[in-house]
C-alpha cells in the first residue's frame, strides 16, 4: 500500500508540473516531495478490490467521439470482450492515470487488441464534446478498439448509476474499471488503481472462462 501511495502522489506532482508520467516512473519519487492539490482523492488510495457483479446497461443513447449517436447497449453487446471506464477530460489526477494504464494495456495486448472493445464514458458531458474527446483520445494514443463517449447529462448519470459509480460531483469520482468477457456474462469490477499486468491477467482469465 505504501508503494501505491508513493506512486499516486508522485504522479500528482508530475501532473501539476504539466507533465504526465507513467506510474512505473512515478514510483521512484518521494511522496513527501509532492504537492497536494487533490486531497479529496486521498481516501481512494488503497489496494484494488475485485468483485463480480451483474449490471444492466440502460437503454440510453450516447455520442461517440466521431460524432455518431449510438446505443449504449449495442456498443456494449457487439460480441467483443469489453473494458469499460468512466473519465472526464479536465481531470488532473485519477483519469490521466487510468487512461495511461489503458494506453499501455492497449499496447501490451498486441494483436489481441483488435478483439477487445475498450470504452471510456465521460462523466462531464457538458464540457466533453466529441471534439474534446477526440483530442483526449489522441493524447493517449487510442486506437480504433478504444472509443470515447459523451452525450446528455441525463444519459451520463443514468449510465453511471447503472454501474454504481455515480457520486454526484465529478470531483468525487473513484478509480474503477469494468471487464466483461462477452454479452450476457457478469462484469468484473476492479476498484482502485489496477496495474497493466493486473488488467492483462484479468482480461485473459475472463476470456479463457467464457
Amino acid at each position: 500500500m505504501k508503494t501505491a501511495i508513493k506512486s499516486f502522489a508522485a504522479a500528482l506532482a508530475l501532473t501539476a508540473a504539466g507533465t504526465l508520467a507513467a506510474p512505473a516512473f512515478a514510483a521512484s519519487m518521494s511522496a513527501a516531495d509532492a504537492p497536494d492539490p487533490h486531497a479529496h482523492h486521498h481516501h481512494m488510495m488503497s489496494d484494488i478490490m475485485r468483485s463480480t457483479v451483474d449490471y444492466t446497461a440502460p437503454a440510453v443513447s450516447l455520442v461517440r467521439a466521431d460524432g455518431k449517436a449510438v446505443s449504449l447497449v449495442h456498443e456494449l453487446d457487439d460480441g467483443r470482450p469489453v473494458i469499460l471506464t468512466f473519465i472526464y477530460t479536465t481531470c488532473t489526477s485519477i483519469c490521466p492515470m487510468i487512461s495511461q494504464t489503458l494506453s499501455q494495456l492497449q499496447s501490451d495486448l498486441g494483436s489481441e487488441r483488435d478483439k477487445v472493445h475498450m470504452m471510456s464514458i465521460s462523466i462531464d458531458p457538458e464540457q466533453d464534446t466529441p471534439a474534446r474527446l477526440t483530442e483526449y483520445a489522441r493524447k493517449y494514443g487510442a486506437g480504433p478498439e478504444w472509443q470515447h463517449y459523451t452525450g446528455t447529462v441525463a444519459a451520463s448519470i443514468e449510465t453511471q448509476r447503472a454501474f454504481d459509480v455515480y457520486r454526484g460531483d465529478k470531483m468525487n469520482h473513484n478509480p474503477v474499471m469494468f471487464l466483461r468477457a462477452a454479452p450476457g456474462k457478469p462484469w468484473l469490477r476492479i476498484d482502485g488503481f489496477a496495474t497493466v499486468a493486473e488488467l492483462l491477467g484479468a482480461y485473459h482469465e475472463l476470456v479463457a472462462s467464457k
